[in-house]
């Protein structure tokens, strides 16, 4: 049984590596477009959906996991920065205040399964911090691939108050009903996901308990 990520990201890779299970990694072809009509719900599902969707019909006998991360603050939606200054406004935007972050889990299971489509909420409280602190973290170079223009995992963590909620989900993918689902699939693994959560080593998550 073939298992795909359906991703660009390096976050997703790790966090699924965390099973301690094979899997391939292919990039999707899949056009991320916003609109201003939709819930951010469905958005960030369907994200997740066409990314797998788009591996899972070259790829068949398989199970392919398909992911997207989505903000919601003050009635829009947040996703990857276009440039410098995009990120830079969208920093100024969630200063001092408290934004959720949603992220989805799409998985198409070419191998008779039922398959998977969720969405997992976090709420983040953001520090207020200065333009010049802005200028300092876009100097880091992580923002232009993130949700929200920061990284949670990385010098990003220096922005934030408190999390509330799945740490995994916030970094790129929670991983309980991955692992929910491939064990019921009978998809072995000698992995711990409890100890995982209980033990929160995983990158930046002890600096949030």
């Amino acid at each position: 049984m073939r298992l795909i990520l359906a991703s660009t990201s390096p976050r997703r890779r790790k966090i699924l590596a965390l099973l301690g299970i094979p899997f391939d990694v292919i990039p999707p072809e899949f056009d991320e477009r916003i609109s201003s009509h939709r819930s951010i719900e469905d958005e960030v599902l369907d994200f997740a959906v066409g990314k797998a969707e788009s591996v899972a019909r070259h790829h068949t006998n398989s199970i392919v996991i398909g992911s997207d991360t989505m903000i919601f603050h003050e009635s829009e939606k947040i996703g990857k920065p276009m440039d410098r200054a995009d990120a830079a406004r969208m920093l100024r935007l969630l200063s001092g205040k408290t934004h959720r972050i949603h992220t989805s889990v799409a998985i198409l299971d070419n191998m008779g399964g039922p398959g998977l489509r969720m969405v997992e909420r976090v709420s983040v409280n953001m520090l207020p911090y200065t333009e010049g602190e802005i200028e300092r973290y876009l100097a880091c170079n992580e923002s232009l691939d993130k949700a929200g223009a920061y990284s949670i995992q990385g010098q990003g963590r220096n922005l934030i108050a408190a999390i509330q909620g799945d740490y995994l989900a916030a970094v790129g993918m929670p991983l309980r009903p991955v692992a929910e689902y491939l064990k019921n699939r009978r998809v072995a693994f000698d992995c711990d996901v409890d100890k995982i959560y209980n033990d929160k080593t995983f990158l930046n998550w002890g600096n949030f308990l």
